[in-house]
């Protein structure tokens, strides 16, 4: 696991607008260009208009520029508080935007604040994602 986004995940953590929720989730992501992204979760009112700290990553990624290796993700890590002392892994929705801009051999970093974690590939998260191998 890389250190670096594991220390940006939980600084933008703290960041995240979750009044509602109050379940505050960060995540970073390294692109094979090595590029670093990182997005807070941001809740509103109307819960499914919120959207989750993984997708707000990509959209900044998205939001740099570049093709190729700058969209591509080399490695993932998502820190979030335990739920009934489980980690938080992303969501379906999320695996799937993840798995459309990586590999199936992606790391997953998926850690507590403490930095205690687990490391999951892609495809043991989204084993049938829709065009896994395929990149934008």
């Amino acid at each position: 696991m890389d250190s670096a986004l594991f220390e940006q995940a939980k600084a933008v953590r703290e960041r995240a607008h979750a009044p509602y929720s109050r379940f505050q989730v960060g995540a970073a992501i390294r692109t094979e260009s090595g590029t670093v992204h990182s997005g807070a979760n941001v809740e509103n009112a109307s819960y499914p208009e919120g959207w989750c700290a993984e997708t707000s990553a990509i959209a900044a990624m998205i939001a740099a520029g570049g093709e190729g290796a700058a969209r591509r993700i080399a490695e993932v890590t998502v820190v979030a508080d335990r739920i009934d002392g489980r980690l938080t892994t992303p969501c379906g929705g999320c695996r799937q935007r993840l798995a459309e801009f990586s590999t199936a051999a992606t790391p997953v970093n998926v850690i507590d604040p403490s930095g205690a974690g687990h490391t999951y590939r892609m495809d043991e998260l989204l084993p049938a994602a829709f065009a896994m191998e395929e990149t934008p």
